[in-house]
């Protein structure tokens, strides 16, 4: 089951937001987020805002859904009407499975947010898709509607480990459809890995590696497993027909990952992103981590602007019928507070290879910097430059790092 939204104010029916938030949009950077909520199925780990056509109701289907997210758009010009971002800079469509759309509605899709505030030249246009979800042909078209990045969920290369996420493509289908990206003119293709899965040897890792770095991408994510509650996944361990994963196992995989994606010419550049080069780093998800603007269409996209953050209806049904009245899907919204955009930007910012300038922490921060530089957590060239940016070590660590300098 999708996990819960968190309560705030009410979103105004017609989605106005407070002057205050509009004084300066995008002037760090402005992102679209498009969220398309539909699964062919539903892998065991996954709690994300997404449904298979059985557990949908009247009002969501697929073939409709693109006109809806464009209503959601149209809504967004007239509330940014007067104080529109300069230019789009990047956007992301994620999921559930984007590409279960049709190509030209996923270009539908993109050419709407052109015509409402108008991409840069250099937009960088992303979309996920699972391996099984595309074709060079469909592939082919989706590069020549403006789409530059793709990401793919590979996950793994074993088919034991595969099994247990309850993913459905086979192995090695990821790298296929990655090399077919790069055929079909993709300027970015990353592969998505997941460690940690109960079952899942230091081998499968290895050969996980290895076969993302033969398939000639330029960019890899690698997330341990999380366990979320209210997924499948959860219920067989709680059954006890699966261990629960272990953090050790965690750590040995990523410094698995670290070592092999270094050796291949690969960069990390936050602590579960690595890039061939600066050109192939998600800018879209740099613009979240660097408290940027963006707008989230979709049943529960969230949306930053101006400081004041907030999140549309779960539901497809729900989303679809709001937008039909006229109205804001927003459900609800909260207005950070200069401590919580602090807090934010702390987290988010440490765990990027740039750091974050020590100035931006009180004294009691700086001292716990001190501290987890004697400790090996952050670099000794950095932090006496001024930045507090963590070692390898660190990055095992960071949210306890980050308690440590917010606390």
């Amino acid at each position: 089951m999708p996990g819960v939204l968190p309560d705030g104010e009410t979103v105004p029916v017609d989605g106005a937001l407070p002057a205050t938030a509009l004084t300066s949009v995008g002037a760090r950077g402005f992102g679209v987020y498009v969220h398309v909520p539909f699964c062919a199925s539903r892998c065991g780990y996954c709690d994300f805002n997404t449904y298979t056509s059985a557990e949908l109701g009247g009002g969501a289907d697929r073939e409709s859904y693109a006109d809806t997210v464009l209503a959601e758009l149209a809504l967004a010009g007239r509330v940014l009407g007067d104080t529109p971002p300069r230019r789009v800079d990047t956007v992301f469509v994620g999921g559930g499975t984007p590409t279960l759309l049709s190509a030209d509605d996923l270009a539908r899709i993109l050419d709407g947010i052109d015509r409402t505030w108008g991409l840069a030249a250099d937009a960088e246009v992303t979309t996920e898709a699972n391996p099984e979800s595309v074709t060079p042909e469909s592939l082919r078209t989706l590069r020549a509607a403006g789409y530059t990045r793709i990401s793919l969920g590979m996950q793994s290369a074993a088919p034991g480990v595969l099994a247990v996420l309850d993913r459905r493509h086979r192995p090695g289908r990821a790298a296929e459809a990655a090399r077919e990206a790069r055929e079909a003119g993709f300027d970015h293709v990353n592969l998505d890995l997941i460690y940690g899965t109960p079952g899942e040897s230091a081998d499968d890792f290895a050969a996980s590696l290895a076969q993302v770095v033969a398939a000639g991408v330029d960019h890899v994510s690698a997330y341990a497993l999380i366990v979320e509650d209210g997924t499948r996944l959860a219920a067989r361990m709680r059954r006890g027909e699966l261990p629960y994963p272990s953090d050790d196992v965690a750590a040995d995989r990523y410094l698995a990952a670290e070592a092999a994606l270094d050796a291949a010419g690969f960069s990390w550049y936050e602590v579960s992103n690595w890039a061939r080069s600066e050109a192939a780093r998600c800018r879209h998800n740099l613009l979240y981590w660097t408290g940027a603007d963006w707008w989230g269409l979709g049943p529960g996209a969230h949306s930053h602007v101006g400081g004041v953050r907030w999140w549309n209806v779960k539901h497809p049904t729900a989303y679809a019928k709001r937008l039909a009245a006229g109205e804001s899907p927003g459900l609800a919204r909260e207005l950070l507070t200069p401590d919580e955009a602090h807090m934010e930007d702390v987290m988010l910012r440490l765990r990027l290879a740039s750091g974050l300038p020590l100035a931006v922490l009180d004294d009691a921060g700086r001292a716990a910097a001190a501290r987890a530089l004697a400790d090996g957590l952050l670099a000794a060239p950095d932090h006496a430059a001024g930045r507090a940016v963590l070692t390898l070590r660190g990055r095992l660590l960071a949210d306890a790092v980050v308690r440590d300098l917010l606390a």
